[in-house]
């Protein structure tokens, strides 16, 4: 089955900041940025139904939304501090650790969940069924080697196993890699990929192929359904652009509805904005999926901050996932 590749241009961090770098927008201009997959119909469905630009004509403004894409949540980072970007997107982890280190500074905040769904630790090597198995001769393919959020949870789950001291074992055999491209190479074997830490839906595209089997869900680190991707900003685009953002938000809210409504429809969505070759019913079924709930009320979330400052990885300590959210998300029962 051939790898779907977003037909956007990826877009260098370098170049990104070259081309977009003219700092904070005025009301009424937005710059996004998203990652691959599945775990983006939300953005897909707002993107295709022009719902921003919706929702800022009914508050009197004309809202020019500029849509990219990144691969990477530490890029993903670096251009929304350098100005380069306004909203971006990325795994609950990375989004703390932004948090994190502008706490008192830009004071960057989560927006909004994407979903959530389970993201799959994949492996070609039969030898390999429980994280113990992995050896030196491994590698482990994420988006973001040692900071993502599949390295995040790897190391969570590897402090389970392992101890608190040792949660970053496995980064030495980790390899930053976009998803459609680690998919290939766990498809064809051969390569020195043996693993993928995926998501949807190249996790159940690899799994299609009888030499791929899963090793670790993140639902089973995570206690059950939680959060995969999350939408965040800084304070100053926030409080400077409040009718930007509420049509943002209130897009959001309303591809949610959509979504739930018409999966189907939505799958089409998918195909369409992300000009994917897989088939139609596969995507469907990947929609339809109990596992997954494309919504934008945060879940699990605490768990990430929690545990990452427990590890180190976070130096402030969060009272409640509405630390790191900003305010509009706080009337659903997130979490």
């Amino acid at each position: 089955m051939a790898i779907p590749f977003k037909r956007s241009a990826i877009i260098a961090l370098a170049a990104t900041i070259g081309l977009l770098s003219s700092g904070a927008h005025a009301e009424g201009k937005i710059s996004i940025a998203q990652q691959f997959g599945i775990g983006y119909l939300i953005l897909d469905v707002v993107r295709d139904q022009k719902l921003i630009e919706k929702h800022g004509k009914e508050q009197g403004i004309d809202i020019e939304v500029d849509w990219n894409s990144i691969s990477g949540a530490t890029a993903m980072n670096e251009a929304l501090l350098a100005g380069a970007l306004d909203v971006v997107s990325a795994g609950v982890p990375p989004m703390l650790t932004i948090w994190d280190r502008t706490k008192g500074k830009q004071n960057v905040k989560a927006i909004a969940s994407l979903g959530s769904m389970p993201n799959y630790l994949l492996t070609n090597n039969p030898n390999v069924k429980t994280l113990k198995d992995f050896t030196d001769k491994d590698r482990i393919a994420v988006p973001a080697a040692g900071v993502g959020f599949q390295s995040r949870t790897l190391q969570i789950e590897t402090a389970k196993e392992f101890g608190n001291e040792n949660f970053k074992k496995f980064d030495n055999i980790s390899v930053s890699l976009p998803h459609p491209d680690a998919t290939s190479a766990l498809i064809s074997g051969g390569s020195e990929i043996t693993s993928h830490f995926s998501s949807p839906p190249f996790q159940y595209q690899a799994l299609e192929n009888k030499n791929v089997h899963k090793v670790l869900s993140s639902y089973d680190v995570l206690g059950g359904q939680a959060t995969f991707n999350v939408l965040y900003t800084t304070e100053k685009f926030h409080d400077e652009n409040p009718k930007t953002y509420k049509a943002f938000y209130d897009a959001l809210a309303e591809a949610e509805k959509i979504i739930k409504a018409d999966k189907p429809a939505a799958a089409q969505t998918y195909i369409r904005v992300e000009q994917s070759k897989l088939a139609l019913p596969f995507v469907e079924k990947i929609v339809s999926d109990p596992e997954i709930d494309f919504t934008i009320t945060p879940q699990r979330t605490f768990i990430y901050a929690e545990k990452l400052q427990e590890l180190g990885v976070l130096k402030n300590k969060a009272a409640s996932w509405k630390d790191y959210f900003f305010e509009e998300a706080h009337g659903g029962a997130g979490s």
